[in-house]
């Protein structure tokens, strides 16, 4: 099955469908062969293959059909890769725009280097009990009385069926950032308090003046 997954992403055409993918929106499988440059025939193959190795899912609206990924755990994979294709070795130069750089959706969640820096803050602020240093989180009391006050329902939050919050690697920033339900339901609220404004048509999330006053009075984070 891992043979079958890697071959089923390894595919460039398909490979650039699921990066699209990746801001959490569902897309019909024109817009995706357009993404991918692919007739619509070869396009439709391509997603056929990809809900096989259930790494997309569909939902028929009307007489529409929506390709979106089957969850978190699929971007957290392609988000992972993206480090892996970057390399390691030497000195390390960023290629990726400054604007996705800063701030980007990671399918649920935030990325970028505003994701990492608010990660970083929350570790400091012992909001977040790291545990055994295996990248699952909980929240301690501070922690839990932080994220109410902007309008988190951490028990809510905490019942969903998916990781509560873990960590992620940053593609970019090579230094995770916070997943999980908890790291969409604060991407929600930043979305929500006007905070951050998210692009139409990219992953690009752009910080508001409102914002950068927020993540600083509240995180002191700057960004």
């Amino acid at each position: 099955m891992v043979a079958r997954i890697a071959a089923a992403i390894g595919e460039p055409a398909r490979a650039r469908m699921l990066f699209c993918l990746m801001d959490g929106c569902a897309r019909t499988s024109t817009e995706l062969a357009v993404v991918a440059d692919v007739g619509a025939s070869t396009a439709s193959a391509h997603l056929g293959r990809l809900a096989e190795t259930r790494l997309v899912k569909v939902s028929a609206q009307g007489k529409h059909r929506y390709y979106s990924l089957v969850g978190a755990d699929v971007a957290k994979v392609l988000e992972g890769l993206s480090v892996l294709a970057t390399g390691t070795a030497g000195p390390r130069v960023s290629r990726v725009p400054n604007r996705l750089r800063i701030a980007r959706t990671c399918y649920d969640h935030m990325a970028g280097s505003a994701g990492v820096a608010l990660h970083d803050r929350f570790v400091e602020q012992a909001w977040l009990d790291v545990g055994t240093g295996d990248g699952t989180y909980d929240l301690t009391a501070a922690g839990e009385e932080a994220f109410a006050a902007i309008g988190i329902d951490t028990g809510a939050t905490r019942a969903q069926r998916r990781r509560f919050a873990c960590a992620c690697l940053d593609w970019s920033e090579r230094r995770p950032h916070l997943a999980g339900a908890l790291g969409a339901a604060f991407l929600k609220v930043a979305l929500a308090r006007k905070w951050m404004i998210q692009d139409l048509d990219s992953r690009a999330l752009s910080v508001t003046a409102r914002g950068r006053q927020e993540f600083l009075s509240r995180f002191a984070v700057q960004v």
